[in-house]
């Protein structure tokens, strides 16, 4: 399994190597050129919002897939052959990002890791979910920008100064909702191990992980545990995202009595209004969370 998996990896970057030599023929096929990309729409969002409307922002991960989970294609690789910036995560997040830097064989190519240099805590490598650290991600996302096009630097800066400013308000709203939940409803069990640095800035328990290793499911024991973690602190629901499988967060809330709430975004903006860009998906989440462990309107329901 894993030499064919090896093998038609090889395949699939000699195909696009082999593309970037041919001239384009399709129309919508061909990539940019001198774009930004990033690795995910969460982070495609935070670029937009400083490099345009200068350079193009590319998603590799369509939105409302998994970036943990992704398999490049050739037509990834040759994206970032024409691209100017990259911007990824980093932290272990992109495990696959590697060979398709190497297969782009673009050595113009500036590549912004956005974790670099930032307290990575028990390996999780979500920081963005922290509107503090959002905000240092368009700062470097900016000061790159304006390395791979200096004409526009004054640009990239204030546009990284206003959205700083729109950060900092979402930051003091998530933090006013956030507070009007009972602080004994303040707890949650989620399927993706992607809250923690939401949870640690907002003062909200994460009593449990469904999936801590992406494609990994918890074992028999590993579920009963998470049951008796739910009723033991009194978890009124269990948080999922709609890119991954419902069957295990639903199993787990019937036997421990609770609700599911499947539709939290997190490495993936959504595709209808409220949920496209990353603030916007900061917002409903909140809200979604909120109004599920009994805040908001001052109904306890």
């Amino acid at each position: 399994m894993t030499k064919n998996r090896n093998f038609m990896r090889r395949f699939l970057f000699s195909a696009a190597l082999l593309s970037l030599a041919l001239p384009a023929c399709t129309s919508g096929g061909a990539p940019a050129t001198g774009g930004a990309v990033a690795t995910m729409s969460t982070l495609a969002s935070l670029t937009s919002a400083v490099v345009s409307p200068h350079l193009a922002v590319t998603s590799l991960v369509p939105v409302g897939a998994s970036v943990e989970e992704f398999q490049p294609r050739p037509r990834d690789v040759a994206t970032l052959h024409g691209a100017r910036l990259l911007v990824e995560n980093g932290a272990g997040l992109e495990t696959w990002l590697r060979d398709t830097i190497d297969g782009a064989k673009n050595p113009e190519l500036r590549v912004i890791v956005c974790t670099a240099g930032l307290p990575v805590e028990q390996q999780n490598p979500h920081l963005w979910m922290d509107p503090a650290y959002a905000k240092i991600y368009v700062e470097k996302i900016a000061a790159a920008a304006a390395l791979a096009d200096p004409a526009d630097a004054r640009d990239y800066a204030e546009a990284s100064q206003r959205y700083g400013r729109r950060l900092d308000q979402l930051d003091r709203w998530i933090r006013m909702q956030i507070a009007t939940i009972p602080p004994d409803r303040r707890t949650m069990i989620v399927f993706h191990n992607a809250w923690y640095y939401y949870a640690k800035r907002y003062g909200i328990q994460l009593v449990g992980v469904v999936e801590r290793n992406p494609g990994q499911e918890p074992s028999a024991y590993e579920l009963a545990n998470l049951v008796d973690l739910a009723k033991r602190h009194h978890v009124r629901a269990v948080f999922a995202e709609p890119q991954f499988s419902p069957k295990l967060v639903q199993q787990l809330a019937r036997s421990a009595g609770i609700r599911t709430v499947e539709n939290l975004y997190d490495d993936s903006v959504g595709e209808r209004p409220e949920v496209a860009d990353y603030v916007s998906m900061m917002r409903y989440d909140t809200v979604t969370i909120v109004k599920a462990l009994g805040g908001g309107d001052g109904s306890h329901a």
